[in-house]
């Protein structure tokens, strides 16, 4: 039996268990095609992260339509459910792509002012470079973002923070509903899940010319597991399906945004062939996990 100062201890080193697979962003050394293969390692782990999130949070929304649909149950909670699962997936998707626009738009700006302003103190311009950064822009738009390593770094943690955010909530409940032994399963499951889970932020650092700094590798260990511990919080004082299910959904439609980011810079930088095998290692390392976690008794 654990008390609730127990509870949120296990809940905090559950989530920061993230920081294992941080390092390999430090590796030295790194080919291209390594980093290609890396990457697609990251994507495989994310691609799994994406099935058992939307399963998760597809699973009560169904029985709550089913239970609507045949009047065992009360058709505004399966609307209720619906509306927060594809809620939060077009949100997850749409607000990091409105987000990555604003971004873009602030750096194709910011290099429009420097390259107007060397055109300017450059004598020998003339009229053909004042055309450059203005033709410059569309192909900017699509390279600018998967050119920093850092952001899409940052974008993955954003959504695998998003992710352990609903585990929190998962083993906060189970606490808060009198499940003890059920919470310490999933605070040992999740643990475990989340040292993979750094693998994903660290693949798109790996072989990068410049080395992440100790700093920026402690910011993004906390972005995502940190949340772990936030929703143990909320989950263990506030028990809510509806919650759950929007959070899930959120991660799921984040997880899926920042896996294709990764799929096109890995595409780049390794053969498909290469890609294929990193992203198979990667599903059979988070399937692998999962079914560890489950034959312990989650």
């Amino acid at each position: 039996m654990i008390d609730y100062a127990q509870l949120l201890l296990l809940g905090a080193i559950a989530g920061l268990t993230i920081f294992l697979g941080l390092p390999m962003a430090l590796m030295p050394n790194v080919s291209r095609m390594k980093k290609g293969f890396l990457n697609a390692l990251a994507m495989g782990i994310l691609v799994f992260l994406i099935i058992d999130v939307l399963s998760t949070a597809w699973q009560p929304t169904k029985l709550a339509a089913v239970a609507g649909y045949t009047g065992k149950g009360p058709t505004t909670d399966a609307v209720i459910d619906l509306l927060a699962l594809f809620g939060g997936l077009g949100l997850g998707l749409l607000g990091l792509a409105l987000y990555e626009q604003r971004y873009l738009r602030r750096i194709i700006s910011t290099q429009k002012r420097l390259a107007f302003a060397e055109e300017k103190n450059d004598k020998y311009g003339g009229k053909e470079n004042r055309s450059g950064p203005q033709d410059r822009t569309q192909q900017q738009h699509g390279s600018e973002l998967f050119s920093s390593p850092h952001y899409l770094a940052t974008m993955i943690a954003v959504g695998i923070g998003l992710h352990n955010f609903s585990e929190g909530l998962a083993i906060g409940q189970s606490y808060a509903s009198g499940a003890v032994a059920l919470a310490v399963v999933l605070i040992v499951g999740f643990g475990a899940h989340n040292a993979t889970e750094g693998f994903g932020i660290a693949g798109p650092l790996t072989g990068i010319s410049e080395k992440p700094q100790i700093s920026f590798l402690a910011k993004m260990g906390i972005i995502g597991g940190s949340p772990t511990f936030i929703g143990t919080l909320v989950g263990s004082v506030w028990v809510s399906q509806l919650t759950y299910i929007m959070f899930l959904s959120l991660a799921g439609g984040a997880l899926i945004y920042v896996t294709l980011l990764i799929y096109n810079t890995a595409r780049r930088e390794s053969r498909n062939d290469l890609i294929m095998v990193g992203l198979f290692i990667g599903l059979l390392a988070g399937f692998l996990t999962d079914l560890i976690v489950s034959l312990g008794g989650a």
